[in-house]
């Protein structure tokens, strides 16, 4: 008798249980399941594409969708047979705004990043073309600067703004500029991009290489070296830069500091349940 029960116990706990606090409640499990596939999608999926995805009963699919459904979490158009996420998880979505969770974890891995390195670091998020600065973390004997927190600047003259639409799709970014009129200039510095090639070549460096700069082209004399905060789909939610005197920091020295400012970046994606930018 004992090893019935043992058998039946096992053939019950699901195989794609990563844990056994989950396959207590594969219900639940499922639930979130479904709920991450809709978010990393760009659009609505239909219910029998859902469970094969995620190698679900077709019938288990339906109820979990029903349930979901009446609760607001999804929404079922009729129309098209397919569920896209519904104002429940949208508000859940507001709430997270709302409670600041990426100034809340990147604060103190900036604040860490300033001790190591002597100058003074920043997170920014993206905001229609321009970047949003969050949080600043200014190192001590350092002077001020532009990128204080809640000011705007134009992405593709940032370093922030470049690691951030280095990681987009370029259909994104041509999206984002579509023609010069999107392109302004606070200085006169060589090189500067004030075009779309421009601008898409100096991405692929940034690919290229890993992480962004910028040459004085926010302010005169200082530089800045960023790289990409990711999500669970590695898309860029925000990225981690540090500016300092360039005079100061011969070129030599960049990438020694771009891998820090990387590897702080790698671990706050991971914080927000992301993956490191690759």
């Amino acid at each position: 008798m004992p090893a019935t029960t043992a058998a039946a116990t096992t053939t019950q706990t699901p195989a794609h249980a990563g844990s056994k606090a989950t396959s207590k409640v594969p219900a639940a499990e499922n639930t979130l399941r479904i709920l991450k596939l809709l978010a990393s999608k760009r659009g609505p999926m239909a219910a029998s594409s859902i469970a094969t995805s995620l190698g679900l009963p077709r019938s288990s699919v339906y109820h979990l969708l029903a349930v979901m459904e009446a609760s607001g979490f999804v929404l079922h158009l009729h129309e098209e047979q397919r569920y896209g996420l519904g104002i429940s998880a949208f508000e859940l979505s507001s709430a997270y705004s709302r409670q600041e969770p990426l100034s809340r974890l990147g604060r103190p891995l900036l604040a860490s990043l300033v001790d190591v390195i002597g100058e003074s670091a920043h997170l920014a998020v993206l905001h229609g073309r321009d970047v949003l600065y969050i949080v600043e973390e200014r190192a001590k004997n350092r002077p001020s600067l532009v990128t204080d927190v809640g000011v705007r600047l134009p992405s593709h003259l940032t370093a922030s703004g470049r690691a951030i639409l280095a990681a987009l799709p370029k259909s994104q970014v041509r999206a984002l500029y579509p023609n010069a009129a999107a392109f302004t200039a606070r200085h006169e510095v060589a090189g500067a991009i004030m075009k779309y090639s421009a601008l898409s070549s100096h991405l692929d460096q940034v690919r290229q290489r890993g992480y962004a700069t910028e040459h004085g082209e926010v302010t005169p004399g200082f530089g800045s070296i960023a790289a990409a905060v990711t999500d669970h789909v590695g898309w860029p939610t925000a990225a981690v830069a540090v500016t300092f005197l360039e005079d100061k920091l011969p070129a030599d020295q960049w990438p020694a500091l771009a891998a820090r400012v990387q590897k702080v970046a790698d671990e706050l994606s991971v914080r927000i349940h992301g993956r490191p930018a690759k």
